[in-house]
């Protein structure tokens, strides 16, 4: 079985913090080479990502590995996180630009996740490994396919080591976006994003949001499931385990969980596979 990794979201109140916990139970027994957790950013949040990777580390023996965001932090705060990340022993970052948290009248005083990367190489140097994100299907905020590119690779120029792609449902994409970064001189490892399915009108709100596209032939058969919640989840599950299948054959390094802290949906995918 091909090497794997889960995204975990911070919990933020006791309830969630017991669902994390009865979803890190089981997904662990997969073995996953880390485990990274979403940037809480803006105030009081900006705590929950330290709490979550401290416990996945201290209390679950796992690599648990922070996402920092350039959304929201100053340099004297991203300077501390990143100290007291190293404190707990994290080697391994996920340096995103992020989205400016509702409320905040400010971003951070990063634009861009170039800057991020290469801020975190100045004060560090090689000690984190950095990934950074992508996207197949481009950026919905960027100006056209070529742009993404070119930003992409100034996050490789400033020094990430690897890259996690946005979700996405067309192998194709994949494939030919590794092909276009290779074909600019990128030479970094391309980890696909994976996100499983529980529910189809969460995922087209997500997806309206990220830019990710669902392919019509998936949405019109969710769609005719209607209020079968069952059917929904098995045939999702088969859909997105074929295309990891695909992603694999053709020479994926690895695949990365977007599990929205449930442990169902990433599991039945997995067994697939298995």
């Amino acid at each position: 079985m091909t090497q794997l990794s889960f995204e975990f979201y911070p919990p933020k109140n006791d309830e969630q913090r017991a669902q994390l916990d009865r979803t890190v139970r089981k997904l662990k027994a997969h073995q996953p080479e880390f485990v990274s957790v979403t940037f809480g950013a803006g105030g009081s949040t900006l705590s929950y990502t330290p709490e979550t990777v401290r416990g996945l580390r201290q209390d679950h023996g796992l690599n648990g590995v922070p996402h920092l965001s350039c959304m929201g932090g100053t340099r004297a705060e991203l300077r501390e996180l990143l100290n007291l990340y190293r404190a707990l022993g994290c080697n391994r970052i996920v340096a995103l630009r992020g989205d400016l948290p509702s409320g905040m009248a400010r971003a951070g005083d990063f634009r861009f996740a170039a800057d991020l990367v290469a801020f975190i190489r100045e004060e560090h140097g090689d000690h984190f490994r950095i990934e950074v994100g992508c996207y197949p299907e481009f950026h919905p905020q960027a100006e056209d396919a070529l742009a993404d590119l070119r930003h992409f690779k100034a996050k490789v120029d400033a020094g990430a080591d690897s890259a996690i792609t946005q979700y996405f449902f067309n192998a194709d994409a994949y494939f030919r976006f590794v092909d276009e970064v290779r074909a600019a001189g990128v030479s970094i490892p391309v980890i696909p994003g994976i996100m499983p399915i529980s529910n189809y009108s969460q995922l087209r709100r997500f997806s309206e949001a990220c830019g990710a596209e669902i392919p019509r032939w998936m949405a019109r058969r969710m769609q005719a499931f209607g209020d079968d919640a069952e059917s929904i989840r098995e045939f999702a599950a088969d859909a997105v385990a074929a295309m990891c299948r695909r992603l694999l054959e053709g020479s994926a390094p690895e695949l990365h969980f977007y599990t929205l802290n449930l442990a169902k949906p990433t599991e039945a995918v997995l067994s697939r596979l298995r």
